[in-house]
């Protein structure tokens, strides 16, 4: 649970008069691991927990869940008809004006769209000005602990050695004409490695040949797995964590070819990919060196101005990055300027992934070098190894 003095802390700070924290039907995940809620909870009845940047929190329970809230500081209000419910709500708001929620304004950031129209309406209509907590959530959700920080390090190591290792695999299986020369194949030879490293993730990991590499969200089942044979473009995308409580992803995407060199137009194309990864890591690094702050549609505009410089724009079909924590896309600022305009600030003690891509389906490949990088207050670094040539397998 995130303390009430830090968070009244950080209201003041960022000049908000109030946080009001709202779920019906745990529709709302950010306020119960904010507020240290049971994420399992019967909850079935609307509930209302208001934090003032000064003073004491209020909250505003239904009869029949009236002890739903009762781990968490403050005056209790109850409510069962709708019309209690109301006069419960403008009690609660008393002498607070503004107040943010799990919104954003035209839906612009959804990941932290969490409270539904209706609610603001009605807190609108008795005169109160909703502004979103997107920056708030990002303080308590996406800057990662000491303890955090080390485990992102642990799994770094860890999945550098077993993509370096995988690569090399399946160029033995390839010159050995192995059956097992295939995508899914390598699903789990990396999947069996990363278990035995003590490694846990979501989905993944996902290797991709020649034309499926063009498919940025490409995952290879048994059925569908295509063979790797020699002279193959291969794309592999990897992640995971520390098997252990808040522990930090890491999350990389390298690309090589088979047995050959690779072509004039592989390599065009890659070097412009890697060249938009490194200007958005020197606009990340600049910012923070300086100590100013840096939103996350700036660092895309970064990357992708160099992909359409080199006549690659329309092929960079996504955001040049995510947050990462303890869940692989965190609540903190993305870089994007494609998807979502985001404007959150890119905080110290964060980490992201810096992974523009280019996808070419009519020339049969496609190409994204992802590299992460983790903030400080006044520098930010690659956290891994950094893919420079495309890799000769």
């Amino acid at each position: 649970m995130t303390s009430i003095s830090a968070i009244q802390a950080a209201l003041r700070e960022q000049n908000i008069e109030s946080w009001l924290f709202f779920d019906h039907h745990h529709r709302d995940p950010i306020a119960y691991r904010i507020l240290g809620l049971d994420e399992h909870a019967h909850v079935t009845r609307r509930w209302f927990y208001l934090i003032p940047a000064q003073g004491e929190p209020r909250k505003l329970v239904h009869r029949i869940e009236s002890g739903r809230l009762d781990s968490l500081p403050g005056e209790r209000l109850a409510y069962s008809s709708w019309a209690e419910l109301v006069a419960g709500i403008e009690h609660l708001l008393r002498g607070t004006r503004q107040m943010a929620m799990q919104y954003s304004p035209n839906n612009v950031i959804m990941y932290n769209s969490m409270v539904d129209a209706g609610t603001v309406e009605l807190l609108r209509s008795m005169g109160k000005e909703i502004v979103t907590s997107a920056n708030l959530v990002a303080q308590f959700e996406a800057v990662l602990t000491p303890e955090q920080i080390e485990s992102h390090y642990s799994a770094q190591r860890k999945i550098d050695a077993i993509l370096a290792e995988g690569f090399a695999e399946i160029g033995r299986r390839v010159r050995a004409n192995s059956p097992d020369a295939n995508e899914y194949a390598m699903v789990r030879w990396l999947s069996d490695a990363m278990t035995r490293d003590g490694l846990i993730w979501e989905n993944g990991p996902n290797v991709s040949v020649n034309g499926n590499a063009a498919d940025s969200h490409y995952e290879p089942t048994e059925e569908s797995s295509k063979p790797i044979q020699r002279g193959d473009f291969v794309l592999i995308d990897i992640w995971g964590r520390e098997n252990a409580p808040a522990s930090c992803y890491y999350d990389i995407t390298w690309v090589g070819v088979v047995d050959r060199e690779p072509t004039a137009r592989e390599n065009e194309v890659f070097y412009a990919v890697r060249d938009g990864r490194d200007a958005a890591i020197a606009c990340v690094q600049a910012a923070f060196a300086a100590k100013q702050p840096l939103p996350g549609w700036q660092v895309d505009d970064a990357a992708r101005a160099v992909l359409r410089e080199r006549g690659l724009g329309d092929a960079f079909t996504h955001r040049t990055g995510h947050n990462i924590a303890h869940d692989i896309h965190g609540n903190g600022a993305n870089l994007d300027n494609l998807e979502t305009h985001d404007e959150r600030l890119i905080l110290p003690h964060t980490c992201f992934s810096v992974e523009p891509g280019a996808y070419l389906a009519e020339e049969g490949f496609g190409i994204r070098s992802e590299v992460n990088m983790m903030t400080w207050p006044d520098r930010a670094e690659v956290t891994g190894r950094v893919q420079t040539e495309l890799l000769r397998i």
